[in-house]
């Protein structure tokens, strides 16, 4: 009739079951110290007790069983275990049956037990006289009833919880596990690594499955789950014994659901949008990248660097590919990634494996490679019939920026124009191409990708690698350049007799001096025109250079030729 836990063997049974056996007798149900010779004293009662041992409870208690002159004849602790049986039942003698009942865990009374309440005038042959008066020092570790259902106390919860766990779902939490009484039999938290599993399908104990439904992340509760609903009468075969109640304390960090896709929420959309990514298109992007439960893995503002990538190509994460599509230059907004659309169940450097990822970024810009530049004209003078062209020779002010505003370099903040020879690579392509067919007091918005302006690389320190130009131009002067492959031009009939002259000491040989002196001379007098934008000097050397044909630093008259004499040449 005895209560036995399975895998529990009769020799040697504990001497509070040995009534049973030796009289046949049941004890009576009785509350606190109703029967006047028993003795109870509350030697330690803990300050929360929420519940009290009653009859029909299941209770898992140690004790030290001692005869008054402070012999020991029996010992729960010598067993290493605890005594476990239901109170009220006949399981236990009487007089233990009525001390057990208002105890709570944690407490501990000093029970003096009458023989008639004990074993009587028979006693236990070899272990326990007749007539013998027991004391018993109890500790009571665990109490549970078989109608007890989990137990759950949530003591935070978040201002938002857009969502709750449901069945199937899967989930990473935190705990740390004890049984009644407080002692830890088990945390995640000394593991440093979360509780990864699914919910409701019979991964995990039957109330813990329970138990864990409706939370919210960030949610913490407390989960009591009684042992028919956890591991039972054999315990877990290590740290857990049987019939031990669990208590677990959870943080719950991470929930999706394998058929989840990514979540989008736009928290700013600029009021002009006259562009949306696509895929194939070139994003430069910052972000914030955390877990669910707001830890902070990555953030490209701790570098100081966009993120740069292509987009539905698979250069990054399928759901970050997925939710970059679609944005605006100047858009902020919040892409939730579950880790089957993210990192995955291995997780990557400080990702742990299957979790939810939150990525709240900004877009700078974006382009296509296949993108030529952009030109908006915001302004025309009344008479813009000369447009310049390859080989003009232009001064102009701009303010140069990014697409998100950012501004980079500024002509007029600096009180001087910028000067360029149209077509003669001084600047980036992007802006030789914006600038042409351009008339003086135009002004125009020149929009530049990077494989037109400076690139994957940038220039360090004042344009970032892949990002696009915004160039805000007013043409102030314009100069026309020669003819393609002149460097200088007759602005009328050229003397036949053009070496003598510039011979002028007539000894049949031409120095740089003398050579240069005369060009200078034909453009001072408008007779002719060395090409704008370039260094004279230089010009007129390499003129020089290009007639002493055999290098000896002077030029004979069977040297000297006309470019239409010989059309290798850009001079004369």
């Amino acid at each position: 009739m005895a209560f036995r836990a399975r895998g529990w063997r009769p020799p040697p049974p504990p001497l509070l079951l040995l009534l049973l056996w030796v009289t046949g007798q049941g004890a009576p149900v009785a509350g606190l110290g109703s029967d006047a010779e028993l003795q109870i004293e509350r030697r330690f009662v803990p300050d929360e007790c929420p519940r009290t041992v009653r009859s029909g409870d299941f209770v898992r208690y140690h004790y030290v069983g001692t005869f008054p002159d402070g012999q020991k004849f029996d010992s729960s602790y010598d067993r290493d275990s605890t005594f476990n049986v239901f109170v009220g039942k006949g399981q236990l003698i009487a007089g233990m049956d009525q001390a057990l009942v208002g105890m709570c865990v944690n407490e501990r009374r000093f029970v003096k037990i009458p023989p008639r309440l004990a074993y009587g005038s028979e006693g236990v042959s070899g272990v326990i006289p007749p007539n013998s008066v027991l004391h018993f020092d109890v500790l009571l570790m665990d109490i549970w009833n078989s109608e007890d259902q989990v137990q759950i106390h949530t003591y935070f919860k978040p201002p938002s919880c857009p969502r709750t766990i449901q069945v199937s779902d899967f989930v990473r939490y935190h705990y740390n596990g004890t049984f009644l009484d407080g002692t830890l039999f088990d945390s995640s938290h000394n593991r440093m690594k979360t509780y990864d599993t699914y919910v409701g399908i019979g991964w995990l104990i039957p109330g813990m499955d329970k138990g864990l439904l409706g939370m919210c992340v960030g949610e913490k509760r407390i989960i009591t789950i009684p042992p028919f609903l956890a591991y039972g009468e054999d315990g877990d075969g290590k740290d857990i014994p049987g019939q031990a109640s669990l208590v677990f304390d959870v943080a719950l960090l991470d929930l999706h659901n394998p058929k989840d896709s990514i979540s989008i929420e736009n928290k700013v959309v600029p009021k002009s949008c006259e562009r949306i990514s696509q895929s194939g298109d070139f994003l430069r992007y910052h972000y914030n990248g955390t877990l669910l439960d707001g830890t902070l893995f990555d953030s490209s503002y701790s570098r100081n660097r966009t993120f740069d990538t292509y987009i539905g190509q698979g250069y990054v994460i399928p759901g970050m590919d997925e939710g970059l599509l679609g944005v605006c230059i100047g858009e902020k907004r919040r892409i939730v990634v579950p880790p089957h659309l993210g990192y995955g169940e291995e997780g990557r450097g400080n990702i742990p494996g299957s979790a939810v990822l939150v990525f709240d970024i900004h877009v700078i810009d974006f382009h296509n490679p296949s993108d030529s530049i952009s030109i908006t004209s915001h302004y025309k003078p009344p008479d813009c019939s000369v447009l310049s062209k390859k080989g003009d020779y232009l001064k102009y002010h701009y303010n140069a920026s990014l697409l998100d505003g950012t501004l980079l370099d500024s002509t007029w903040n600096l009180g001087k124009t910028y000067n360029i020879v149209l077509g003669s690579g001084q600047v980036v392509l992007g802006m030789d191409m914006g600038l042409r067919e351009m008339c003086v007091g135009e002004k125009r918005t020149v929009i530049i990708p990077p494989h037109l302006g400076y690139g994957e690389a940038g220039v360090d320190g004042e344009v970032p690698g892949s990002a696009v130009l915004v160039f805000d131009i007013e043409l102030l002067e314009l100069v026309a350049g020669l003819p393609e492959g002149y460097m200088f031009i007759w602005n009328g009939e050229v003397s036949p007799n053009l070496f003598e002259e510039i011979d002028k000491d007539g000894n049949g040989e031409v120095l740089l001096e003398e050579f240069s002196e005369y060009i200078h001379a034909q453009v001072a007098s408008g007779k002719g025109k060395l090409a704008p934008g370039f260094d004279a000097e230089l010009i007129v050397k390499n003129m020089f250079t290009n007639q002493d044909r055999n290098g000896d630093g002077k030029v004979i008259a069977e040297e000297f030729k006309l470019k239409d004499q010989e059309a290798k040449h850009d001079e004369l």
